[in-house]
């Protein structure tokens, strides 16, 4: 995502692919897989950002981000071989880094990244308007994480800082991407009131 780039969670099912993603994407990854080292640097160099800024967003650590990302790539090195749909990078690598994260934080006795009770929440994807000037930069976006809970947070890092679209912020998470939308649409309610408490109100 650039600093101020709006996105509708429709269009975000088969848009807004990212250079590991999408035909290019799964031809990197391809030649990854056929031992090219050059290929697996542009995938990284591709990936590492979004990455990062999903596990510094949940962990709120530098040094843990940089463990956690070291064990993610690790992962991805030993797994990418048996990668059996390239075009799918994207989802997979965030699983992977989902899986460390939660190790890292059964290990830390942190608040776990397991699902939330939906029943209440709208089943409905965003309209117009549901954010003050119907776009979320990564500033607005980091300023009121912290307070956020869990799931509401991560599906957020992943929307709008690791740039994923809603069908592979779907797979991530391991729910439907109609319950994607429904935590976006949550999450963003509850960050828009967390950032007017605390003055950002446009």
């Amino acid at each position: 995502m650039h600093e101020a780039k709006a996105k509708d969670e429709d269009e975000a099912e088969g848009e807004g692919e990212a250079e590991g993603e999408g035909e290019g994407g799964a031809l990197l990854v391809v030649r990854c897989q056929l031992g090219e080292r050059q290929a697996f640097t542009e995938l990284v160099r591709a990936w590492h950002g979004p990455l990062w800024r999903y596990l510094r967003a949940m962990t709120g650590g530098d040094g843990v981000a940089d463990d956690l990302a070291q064990e993610t790539w690790i992962g991805v090195l030993r797994g990418l071989p048996k990668l059996r749909e390239p075009g799918r990078f994207a989802p997979w690598l965030f699983t992977i880094a989902r899986r460390a994260l939660a190790d890292h934080l059964r290990r830390s006795r942190a608040a776990p990244l397991g699902p939330v009770d939906l029943a209440d929440a709208p089943e409905v994807t965003a309209e117009p308007g549901d954010f003050p000037g119907d776009v979320l930069d990564r500033l607005e976006v980091h300023a009121g994480l912290a307070a956020l809970p869990p799931a509401e947070r991560e599906v957020l890092v992943l929307f709008h800082l690791a740039d994923l679209p809603t069908a592979a912020c779907a797979d991530v998470l391991g729910v439907p991407p109609g319950t994607v939308k429904s935590r976006l649409f949550r999450a963003r309610r509850m960050l828009r009131d967390i950032l007017t408490e605390r003055g950002h109100d446009r």
